[in-house]
């Protein structure tokens, strides 16, 4: 037979009003410390998947889903010579939107003396997929500048600020390649013109430049070869069919996802989300030592009620589970408000911001250091229920050290005293 007694006994102690007003405090300080600590990390994890995935979608706005490259460069031969084949080839593909040939390499740029080193992308403005989005992100001048042989760039707003540049602006390009003179040895440099810049608020806007794919070609003599394909997806988040194009790749080349060329850019968010995460759980260690004072009185408190109900045939076990009962109750009601209202803020706080913001009269956050106009947050349900779970078992947790103590107090000498 279920005995429902400790249920009862310590649902009741968690309700009932105490004769020490300090205990009340403690339990209800404990309660308010569990709920703000699980507010508080579920807001700030939010806030951080929130950064994560803006992130990803400036940087997928900017550079390609997938490139496919030479898989074997031991002999310094970077070029795809067959490229139209596998372009073809590919583009049959399902959830492939485009297929665009490309060059590019390393390159210098410089300017009233500051220099700057870039990674050069030739492309064809007029196809879609990287023309469409890199006009989407033009602050200044036109991408259709972008003309075979005009030798006109696009360059980012942090190297446009680095170099004290703008649009009309000829900046000098130096390829790291030689060229033998009778007079000696000289790099081989070319002066080109911004026709545009860009800003997609990624490191991209810092190290990434381009220009007509035909003006490129000729710059790294490549001829009519490329350096590879960039392939751009319907949806990019969809790994399956990243794994099934992957399959579709002749063996002479590799494919390199998006995810693949930012790993360790995601690698360093993931390991600052966890470390936020670890520092913030101290609010929820704080709330089970406060759990732990707080039946530690009562178990003082209660010593006569644990007396009568031992000499009325409780056992030390039911005992014990009562205070475990009321310290994991306390919890779970701190659990529950602090995932109540962490969902609530962290679906909201970007609109909470801003009415701040509008109130108060200045940004909280600069848009030209943080490259956003309000806070992102992504609430995730699987952080939800880390954090609760984590709340929950360490109520349990820092219960048993109360719980225990209560089941061993003596009914005589508990009974002599009172």
């Amino acid at each position: 037979m279920t005995n429902y007694l400790p249920l009862f006994i310590g649902f009741r102690y968690l309700l009932s009003k105490r004769s020490d007003g300090f205990v009340s405090f403690v339990s209800v300080f404990s309660f308010l410390a569990m709920a703000l600590g699980v507010m508080t990390l579920i807001t700030v994890l939010s806030v951080m998947n929130g950064f994560d995935h803006e992130i990803k979608m400036r940087i997928l706005q900017i550079i390609p889903h997938a490139t496919i490259e030479v898989a074997d460069n031991s002999e310094g031969v970077s070029a795809v010579t067959d490229w139209q084949s596998v372009e073809r080839d590919l583009s049959r593909l399902a959830n492939v939107n485009a297929v665009v040939p490309y060059v590019s390499g390393q390159a210098m740029v410089s300017y009233g003396g500051r220099m700057q080193g870039v990674s050069m992308h030739g492309i064809r403005p007029e196809q879609g997929a990287i023309g469409d989005s890199l006009g989407r992100h033009l602050v200044s001048g036109r991408l259709q500048d972008l003309r075979a042989g005009h030798y006109n760039i696009v360059i980012g707003n942090l190297l446009a600020n680095a170099l004290g540049v703008g649009v009309g602006d000829r900046l000098l390009l130096t390829l790291p390649d030689i060229f033998v003179t009778p007079v000696g040895v000289y790099p081989r440099v070319k002066k080109l013109t911004i026709a545009g810049v860009f800003e997609a608020g990624a490191q991209v806007d810092g190290s990434m430049v381009f220009m007509h794919m035909a003006d490129a070609a000729k710059l790294l003599r490549m001829g009519s070869n490329v350096t590879g394909l960039r392939l751009f997806l319907d949806d990019p988040f969809n790994f399956e069919s990243l794994a099934v194009v992957k399959q579709s790749v002749p063996k002479d080349y590799q494919l390199t996802t998006w995810y693949d060329s930012m790993s360790q850019l995601f690698a360093a968010i993931r390991m600052e989300k966890t470390v936020v995460g670890l520092l913030l759980s101290v609010i929820i260690g704080v709330a089970a030592f406060n759990i732990v004072a707080s039946l530690v009185l009562m178990v003082n408190e209660k010593r006569t009620d644990i007396a009568v109900l031992r000499t009325l045939g409780s056992s030390s076990a039911d005992i014990s589970r009562i205070f475990q009962i009321q310290g994991g109750l306390t919890g779970l009601a701190g659990v529950i408000l602090g995932v109540v209202v962490g969902s609530v803020l962290a679906l909201s706080i970007g609109d909470l911001l801003v009415f701040i913001e509008n109130t108060v009269g200045f940004s909280l956050f600069d848009p030209d250091l943080y490259f956003i106009t309000r806070l992102p947050s992504q609430l995730q349900w699987p952080d939800v229920v880390v954090v609760a779970t984590l709340g929950i078992l360490v109520s349990i947790l820092a219960s048993w050290y109360p719980a225990l103590r209560a089941g061993r107090v003596p009914p005589a000498d508990a009974l002599r005293y009172t």
